[in-house]
């Protein structure tokens, strides 16, 4: 059993410019390469190897991560480029340790002995090589925690998690179930393969089919959104019965933000697309219902967290060695949630 301690902590920076989760973001590490990449720029050749080493000029947030790491393994043809990645990667290592320092000094946070980190920035080995880093950093300042990146793939980490939030007993005798992550960049709809004939603890759930779809950066409404993620599901759920898939009759949603019981985001969605998702005048649950198709000749129910408590709980068979633990997300902003393990009369 686990208890949901505290989550979406909302700490402000001390320099005043917003959360502190900010700096420990996607963007704050887009923009310290940047910075970096001015630096030199301003240096004696007025030339930056990043550029020669990616073949042109290319602005910093259209550099792929992976493009970064394909700089880091050519160090020995180019030291100068991969060193400017290397520079980055320690300048966000060092405002994350301070940040999480922060968390683990909050009363729901104290004697958290581990912390998972996932998100899109630990789909490369840049991601993975800061989060390390970050690591050293707060063990070397005396902090009693580790860090370690999702045991799942990044994109699917949050969807195997939803499953965590359904009764056991709903799943029961079912193959699979649809599942949806929404963030302030993609939003992934997922056919989660429960695998409870061999894991009941949902261990070996995994995606066994997935859709994406990138909306950063276009101009889309909220209802163009949902549409799109009801959409998403729904092919989904029809994909599962192509493949003789037994469907669960639920469906799973992780979402930024404070997420009330009746399916409303009170606060902290303000990263999806569109705007209006915020407040008792629009529920997100409510319109996915209805644009759904039925499973097993009924309407799904309907259940969502927040997404740094579902990518926390895909987690929890990974976690069963220690007390109190954590999970974050690098992403469109620092999704954060802590959690405790509590043990049963019988010890387990």
């Amino acid at each position: 059993m686990v208890r949901v301690d505290a989550y979406n902590a909302e700490l402000q920076d001390p320099m005043g410019e917003g959360f502190l989760g900010d700096r420990a973001s996607n963007r704050a590490f887009v923009a310290i390469l940047e910075d970096w990449r001015e630096r030199v720029r301003r240096g004696a050749d007025g030339e930056d190897p990043l550029d020669e080493a990616l073949g042109g000029e290319r602005a910093t947030h259209e550099i792929h991560r992976r493009e970064l790491d394909g700089v880091l393994q050519a160090a020995d043809e180019d030291p100068e480029a991969a060193g400017l990645v290397h520079s980055a990667i320690e300048d966000f290592a060092q405002e994350m340790a301070a940040v999480v320092r922060r968390f683990l000094r909050l009363p729901a946070w104290l004697g958290t002995e581990r912390i998972a980190v996932g998100g899109g920035f630990l789909e490369a080995r840049v991601g993975l090589m800061a989060i390390g880093r970050v690591g050293v950093l707060l063990k070397a300042g005396g902090e009693a925690v580790r860090m370690v990146p999702v045991s799942r793939h990044p994109d699917a980490a949050a969807l195997c998690g939803v499953a965590h939030l359904v009764e056991p007993e709903v799943l029961r005798g079912y193959d699979a179930m649809i599942a949806a992550d929404i963030g302030g960049t993609n939003m992934r709809a997922g056919l989660v393969a429960l695998g409870l004939e061999v894991a009941p603890d949902l261990a070996r759930a995994r995606v066994a089919a997935a859709e994406r779809w990138r909306h950063a950066g276009k101009e889309v409404s909220r209802d163009e959104a949902v549409a799109r993620l009801a959409a998403m599901l729904g092919a989904l759920a029809e994909r599962s019965s192509w493949e003789g898939l037994r469907l669960a009759p639920v469906v799973g949603v992780g979402c930024p933000g404070v997420i009330l019981a009746d399916g409303t985001i009170e606060r902290g969605g303000q990263n999806l697309p569109g705007g209006g998702w915020e407040g008792s005048g629009f529920n997100l649950l409510e319109r996915l219902a209805a644009a759904l198709p039925p499973v097993g000749g009924a309407r799904p129910s309907m259940i969502m967290h927040n997404d740094a408590v579902v990518q926390g709980l895909s987690e929890l068979p990974a976690m069963r060695d220690v007390e109190r633990w954590g999970a974050l997300t690098i992403g469109t902003g620092l999704g954060n949630a802590c959690f405790t393990n509590r043990r049963r009369r019988d010890g387990t």
